[in-house]
């Protein structure tokens, strides 16, 4: 029985790495082989292959990937209710079975689009368990002192599929054709994740306070979702992260075109742009370090203000100026690493584990409506005015005004003031 300390000492807690190494093993695992990872980065891969062997556009194509999002915007409302009915290691792992099932079907793709519409919208839906809420509620169970350095490195899966699944589904696409592809992405949470969940997926099975007491796993302290979602503290958080989110999508989306219209060469845009990826893993693993060991609303304003530097940047550099051109770059993936880890660690600190999946899910549904919807709203502002400008001035307003709501958070936490 695994007995898992429990202080409100800020400071390294070796013995929770030495309990709980096996559920970031698996977090790390479950996040790179998850939809919204392994899938979204590794698109790029399929998107001609299946336009040569069905003749669909790109725009067509591309369309998917809003079906995606909107099938995890809604699966993660149902995530709540999941766990509360059939337990979180059952609906993980159902879940990651439906995921491989689903991947599987795909190879079975006929000439209609809709059909990969209809499966990518449908797959995290009844795959549900497979998203971050997931390994991110396991993460905050399991660890306390170091619970940000440990969201960190299990959120860092996204920045490892960003690198490893487009040279990976290419490689499969020149092997077996694009079902291969599909196959590839089926073996991964088939014969990685799965497994490590069938062995290591569990709670703590008490919990060692202060005084040395021990308390059931299953009353885990928080407030209810009803009352999470009536306060300051929850709308606060959505907003300040929505524009951030919202920024970060812009920049993603229009970074490389805004450098060439500067006048810098194709390849030098892409090349400054490929520091991104770095940027994300580095920076997602400072900031889980910082949150562990400051005050965590300073710490997330800090990093929500650091793309402002980067928008400014951007509007004063020339083309030649690529030294600041990469800077600024680093600034925006600075953000966009940051970005997850401080939402699931706010709500964790916040609001408690008791509701954590109902209340994580509704910022991440609202957060993925967003995510969404920001490019066409960008490419509407670029239609209009004919240039980026526009684009970078909304940006530099949110990286102002997220971090300026963010410092109106206090230290204590929401659930800890009701029981007061």
């Amino acid at each position: 029985m695994s007995v898992l300390p429990v202080s409100s000492d800020r400071g390294l807690a070796p013995s929770e790495f030495s309990l709980a190494w096996r559920i970031v093993l698996l977090g790390v695992a479950g996040v790179l082989t998850s939809m919204s990872s392994a899938l979204l980065y590794g698109f790029g891969s399929l998107v001609v292959p299946l336009q040569e062997a069905f003749g669909w556009t790109r725009g067509e194509l591309q369309s998917s990937i809003t079906f995606l999002f909107a099938g995890v915007a809604i699966g993660s409302q149902l995530l709540g209710w999941l766990y509360a009915r059939f337990g979180l290691r059952r609906v993980a792992i159902v879940s990651l079975l439906v995921q491989v099932l689903g991947y599987l079907a795909l190879t079975r793709l006929n000439g209609s689009v809709y059909w990969l519409y209809f499966a990518f919208f449908v797959m995290p839906l009844l795959g549900a368990g497979t998203i971050a809420i997931t390994w991110t509620q396991l993460i905050s169970v399991w660890f306390e002192r170091n619970r940000g350095v440990a969201l960190a490195i299990i959120l860092s899966g996204s920045g490892l599929a960003a690198m490893l699944m487009p040279p990976l589904l290419a490689w499969a696409v020149r092997t077996g054709g694009w079902q291969a592809a599909f196959m590839l992405l089926a073996a991964m949470p088939l014969l990685l994740t799965l497994p490590l969940a069938i062995v290591y997926l569990r709670f703590p099975a008490r919990r060692v306070t202060k005084d040395n007491a021990t308390a059931p796993e299953s009353t885990l302290d928080g407030v209810p979702f009803n009352v999470a979602i009536r306060t300051w503290v929850f709308w606060a958080c959505n907003l300040a992260l929505i524009l951030s989110v919202s920024l970060i999508v812009g920049m993603i989306t229009t970074i490389v075109p805004y450098l060439q219209d500067k006048g810098v060469a194709s390849v030098t845009a892409s090349q400054i742009f490929s520091s991104f990826g770095v940027s994300i893993i580095v920076s997602r693993l400072l900031v889980g370090y910082l949150l562990d060991r400051f005050q965590p609303n300073l710490v997330a304003a800090a990093c929500l203000f650091i793309p402002a530097v980067g928008c400014v940047l951007f509007m004063v550099s020339g083309p030649t100026a690529t030294g600041s051109l990469l800077l600024a770059t680093i600034c925006i993936g600075v953000s966009a690493g940051a970005e997850f880890d401080i939402a699931a660690f706010l709500i964790a600190r916040y609001f408690g584990l008791r509701d954590y999946a109902r209340i994580f899910g509704l910022h991440l549904g609202l957060v993925t409506v967003i995510s969404g919807l920001a490019p066409a709203f960008f490419g509407h502002l670029y239609s209009v005015f004919g240039t980026y400008s526009p684009v970078l001035l909304y940006c530099l307003c949110s990286a102002v005004i997220g971090p300026l709501v963010m410092l109106t958070l206090s230290a204590a936490t929401v659930h800890r003031k009701l029981a007061v």
